[in-house]
């Protein structure tokens, strides 16, 4: 997107949801946000969570990276993006849910499939080294035509493993006060499909 396309867009929110949600906007500078999930998504400009739950400004707190993913609890005094926004969200806002979507096509989780780019061996190679064992296995005995879809649920699973082990957030969710859920979107057909007791994820109804 250029600068110019930026602009535009920037005007089209000026002109039109501004005046629309002038109100909203007035009452959370006033009294601060309340969202009432968290969504780990893939920074994918594909798959923008805002735009698939139709939300509006307050609802949703939002952590995007490479693949959806979660790393594992470790408070070691490192930056850890990722957990310091959880940390913020279950804590601090005290959300409700927590949902980890994935989606089709994702160039992170072929990435473990295949390799990283090998100009992006700095940052993403690392990054996405974190679900390769996992994509591996669930890739193992399928077809070839479903691989992609496979490894790319099993990375919600994945992420959906590693919230559970932040103590904060296994203790909400045994007391019932946070929900943790998976999904997959898919951007050719913009369905959602939800994480069940099924081996695949199904269309959310």
């Amino acid at each position: 997107m250029t600068e110019d396309a930026l602009t535009a867009g920037y005007r089209r929110f000026r002109d039109t949801t501004w005046p629309a949600q002038r109100d909203r906007f007035a009452a959370l500078a006033a009294e601060g946000q309340e969202p009432h999930t968290l969504i780990i998504a893939c920074s994918d400009s594909r798959a923008d969570p805002a735009a698939i739950f139709d939300s509006t400004p307050g609802e949703l707190f939002v952590i995007r990276n490479v693949a959806n993913l979660v790393p594992q609890y470790e408070p070691d005094g490192g930056l850890h993006g990722v957990s310091a926004a959880l940390e913020f969200a279950v804590k601090v806002l005290k959300v409700k849910r927590i949902v980890v979507m994935g989606h089709a096509h994702c160039g992170g989780v072929n990435a473990m499939l295949s390799g990283a780019p090998s100009d992006c061996l700095d940052f993403v190679s690392p990054w996405v080294e974190q679900g390769v064992q996992t994509v591996r296995r669930a890739s193992d005995g399928i077809a070839p035509d479903q691989i992609e879809q496979a490894a790319e649920e099993a990375v919600v699973r994945l992420s959906l493993e590693n919230l559970r082990t932040f103590p904060w957030i296994a203790e909400r969710e045994a007391e019932g006060k946070l929900t943790l859920s998976g999904l997959h979107f898919g951007i050719a057909d913009g369905v959602l499909r939800a994480l069940t007791d099924q081996p695949r994820f199904e269309p959310l109804s």
